[in-house]
């Protein structure tokens, strides 16, 4: 990962990637269940020459069916959204066209959302906090093919995906990543309240997780799964009482 001055000079972190041509108009949609974030980002964007954005949503349904109907460049999606997650439709998107160009802005700036959205297959990272000139860039180095966290965020993205590259076999390879997840956060005594808090999920889909990974094991209570996964070297060290 590189780091380069943004038009604000502030460091953002990149990663370069495959390109359409610089010249071509980046068709935007903004995803984001606040009404005055959202017209005042599309109003932002729509001011930049280069960019058109093509729709709005403020949902995750929304968010797949706008997409589908108007094939944007690149997504600005929020993760909180109202009865829904912005990882898991960020999940969705990049799943339905991997050449989709994800760009998050959110107010959660933790290392769970950073990783979350990552791994869900986000190209850019940016907290509500980002001025303008930091926004116009990362929407036009996320359409050009590249990987952007914001300056609060590179080294800490570019430590995790050096992490990734070098980590060898995982336990329980039956697991989806996100599975791998919800185990080893179980593993750690957490509950699934907090487990959702951590993973940006609903407590329902979490709950969803658990009953599938412990029908995938062969296990027959969250007890035993506690007890497969730390023998497997998941779990790490317990969490505090505040985090159970």
């Amino acid at each position: 990962m590189s780091t380069s001055e943004g038009t604000a000079g502030n460091p953002v972190g990149t990663v370069s990637g495959g390109a359409p041509g610089a010249s071509d108009t980046i068709r935007v949609v903004v995803v984001d269940d606040h009404p005055v974030f959202r017209i005042g980002m599309s109003a932002l964007l729509r001011s930049l020459p280069d960019v058109e954005v093509v729709g709005e949503a403020a949902d995750g349904d929304e968010a797949l069916a706008v997409v589908a109907e108007h094939a944007p460049d690149v997504v600005l999606m929020d993760l909180d959204l109202a009865g829904d997650s912005g990882v898991e439709t960020t999940r969705e998107l990049c799943r339905r066209d991997p050449t989709l160009g994800v760009l998050v802005i959110t107010m959660l700036g933790d290392d769970d959302s950073l990783f979350a959205s990552i791994r869900a297959g986000a190209r850019g990272f940016l907290l509500k906090g980002a001025s303008p000139d930091e926004v116009a860039r990362a929407v036009r180095s996320v359409a050009n093919g590249d990987f952007l966290l914001g300056p609060q965020l590179a080294q800490r993205g570019a430590l995790y995906l050096s992490g990734a590259r070098t980590r060898g076999t995982v336990p329980f390879p039956e697991l989806t990543d996100r599975e791998r997840e919800v185990v080893d956060l179980v593993a750690r005594g957490y509950d699934n309240a907090t487990i959702a808090r951590r993973l940006v999920l609903s407590t329902k889909t979490v709950r969803n997780y658990v009953y599938g990974v412990l029908a995938k094991l062969d296990v027959p209570d969250r007890g035993q799964l506690i007890v497969r996964a730390r023998q497997a070297g998941l779990g790490g060290d317990e969490p505090d009482d505040a985090g159970r």
